[in-house]
C-alpha cells in the first residue's frame, strides 16, 4: 500500500514514513545535544529532569513547522537545495514557537545550548536522509509499478499529463496494453505492450506490477472483467483512470470525468455536525487572524492613505458567488488603482500596470486578503475552500467548463486546495485546472485537510508562491 487514506484525505506512505524517521531523529539530536552542553557530565544531565517530553515536543514543533513548509508533500519537484532550503526555514520558524512555549511553560525550557546542538545534529543528519530518500530510494527502490489497461484517448490523456508534470512520481508507468475495439494509432508504439499470449493477470505478475490502471474508452464492450478479478486476486491493485489521478495529483480530470464516477465513489459527503464544527473552527480562527494581525492591516491601512491621499478608500468590495450560487460581497484592502475596472472586468496578470506600489507588496505576502476575516465572521466564507470568483467570470466559465458550478457546493475561502496547489489563474485554462483541484476539496473536504491546508498557506506566503 503506497497510500494512508485519513478522512478521506490521501497522505503518501513513503513520506509518512520519512516523517516518522525524522521525528526519531530530532528526539535522538535532542538527546545528543544535551550530552554535548554538558560534556557528557551525567550529574548535569540528570539535573535537567525529564528529557523525553520535552524531546517529543521539540520534534512535533519542528515536524509541524516542515509539513507547514512543504517538505512532505509529494507532488513537488524542489530538489534537494529547495527542501533544505524549505528545511532552514522550518528551524527558525520551530524555534520562534518553542520560544513562546518556553515563554509561557518555563518547566518545559531546555536551554539555548541543548537546542542549537540539536537543531545542528538534526539538520545535517536530515540532509543526509533527503539525499538517500530522494535520490536513491524514494525513485529507484518505492516506485510502484503501473500497468495501463487501455491504448485510447483517456490513456493517451494520462500519458500526457504524466509526460507535462513537472513533479517527481511515486509510480513508473510500464506501458499501455491495447485492447480489441480500441482506437488505433492513439498511443505511440514505443509506448504499447503486448500480452504475447500470456493472460492479462500471468502477464502482470511476471512484470511485477503493483498496480493496473484502467483507461477504456469505453468500458462497457471491452472491459476484461475476468482479467482484472484475477489481478486483483492476485494482490494487484485495481483502479480507474479518475480515481489514480485523483490519489496521485491531488486533482480530479475534468476531461476524463463522467457523471456515473461522481454518482458511485466517495465523497460530497456533509452532515449538520461537520458543518458545525467547520462553522466554529472559521469563526473561532478569524477571530484569532484578527487579533494577532490587527498591527499589519492598521499599517497597510495608513500606508495606501499615505500613497493614494487621506481621502482614498481603504478597502473594496466587489460581487463574488458563493455557496449554492449565491452572491455576496467579498472586501480587501485595495491594491489597484481606484480607475483599474474602467474598462470592465478583467483577470489581474503578472506586472499588473495597475496594481499600485502598496499593492504589489500587500499582494506579495497575501495581506491584502486578510480583509476578508470579516466575510468570514458573517459567514459568507469559509477560512479554507475554493476561491470565489466573480458573477460574469463564473458564468462566462460555466459555458465552456463541464461542472463548473459543483465548485460552489462549498463555501469559498480565504485559501484553498487550489491556491496550494496551482500558481494564479488568469485564463479559462487555468480556470479549469484550478476546478481540478477545487473539486478534489469539494469531494473530500475535512476538518483535516482544512487544518493541512492551513499549514502549507504558510509556504505560500513566505515564498510568495502564486501571487500578483
Amino acid at each position: 500500500m503506497s497510500y494512508l487514506r485519513v478522512s478521506k484525505h490521501y497522505i503518501n506512505l513513503p513520506y509518512f514514513l520519512l516523517g516518522l524517521v525524522e521525528g526519531c531523529i530530532f528526539i535522538a539530536a535532542t538527546f545528543a545535544g544535551a550530552w554535548l552542553r554538558f560534556a557528557g557530565d551525567v550529574a548535569a544531565l540528570e539535573s535537567l529532569g525529564p528529557l523525553l517530553p520535552r524531546a517529543i515536543i521539540f520534534a512535533c514543533v519542528i515536524l509541524l513547522a516542515m509539513v507547514s513548509m512543504g517538505v512532505y508533500q509529494a507532488q513537488t519537484n524542489y530538489g534537494l537545495s529547495g527542501i533544505m532550503l524549505r528545511t532552514a526555514v522550518s528551524f527558525l520558524f520551530g524555534a520562534l514557537v518553542l520560544a513562546v512555549l518556553f515563554y509561557l511553560f518555563p518547566n518545559l525550557f531546555l536551554g539555548r545550548g541543548i537546542i542549537a546542538f540539536a537543531a545542528a545534529i538534526s539538520f545535517l543528519c536530515l540532509w543526509a536522509l533527503r539525499y538517500l530518500f530522494i535520490y536513491k530510494f524514494q525513485y529507484e527502490l518505492l516506485k510502484r509499478k503501473v500497468l495501463v489497461l487501455g491504448t485510447g484517448h483517456r490513456a493517451q490523456n494520462l500519458l500526457d499529463r504524466v509526460k507535462e508534470s513537472h513533479s517527481r512520481s511515486a509510480f513508473e508507468i510500464l506501458g499501455f496494453l491495447p485492447l480489441q475495439g480500441e482506437v488505433e494509432g492513439v498511443i505511440d508504439e514505443e509506448f504499447r505492450l503486448s500480452l504475447n499470449g500470456q493472460s492479462l493477470s500471468e502477464y502482470a505478475v511476471s512484470k511485477g506490477v503493483q498496480e493496473l490502471v484502467v483507461a477504456l474508452d469505453d468500458r462497457r464492450k471491452s472491459i476484461p472483467i475476468d482479467g482484472l478479478l484475477d489481478c486483483k486476486l492476485n494482490g494487484i491493485e485495481v483502479l480507474d483512470v479518475l480515481s489514480f489521478f485523483e490519489r496521485e495529483t491531488g486533482r480530479i480530470i475534468v476531461d476524463l470525468l463522467h457523471p456515473s464516477w461522481l454518482v458511485f465513489s466517495d465523497g460530497f459527503q456533509t452532515n449538520g455536525l461537520q458543518s458545525f464544527a467547520k462553522r466554529c473552527c472559521d469563526f473561532v480562527a478569524s477571530s484569532l487572524l484578527l487579533l494577532v494581525f490587527w498591527p499589519f492591516m492598521l499599517i497597510t491601512a495608513i500606508a495606501i492613505k499615505i500613497e493614494d491621499g487621506w481621502d482614498s478608500e481603504i478597502f473594496y468590495k466587489q460581487e463574488r458567488v458563493g455557496l449554492n450560487g449565491k452572491t455576496f460581497w467579498v472586501y480587501k484592502f485595495r491594491s489597484m488603482r481606484k480607475d483599474a475596472e474602467k474598462a470592465g472586468a478583467q483577470w489581474a496578470s503578472a506586472n499588473d500596470a495597475r496594481v499600485t506600489k502598496v499593492g504589489a507588496i500587500i499582494r506579495q505576502y497575501r495581506i491584502d486578503e486578510l480583509a476578508q476575516v470579516f466575510n468570514v465572521l458573517k459567514g459568507d466564507m469559509a477560512i479554507v475552500g475554493p476561491r470565489p470568483e466573480r458573477p460574469v467570470f463564473v458564468e462566462h466559465l460555466s459555458t465552456i467548463i463541464p461542472y463548473y458550478a459543483e465548485r460552489h457546493r462549498v463555501k469559498p475561502g480565504v485559501t484553498g486546495w487550489a491556491q496550494l496547489c496551482y500558481p494564479y489563474g488568469a485564463s479559462d485554462e487555468d480556470s479549469k485546472n484550478k476546478l481540478e483541484y477545487d473539486m478534489y476539496y469539494a469531494k473530500n473536504n475535512s476538518l483535516l485537510l482544512d487544518v493541512l491546508i492551513l499549514m502549507q498557506t504558510v509556504e505560500v506566503i513566505l515564498f510568495g508562491k502564486g501571487a500578483r
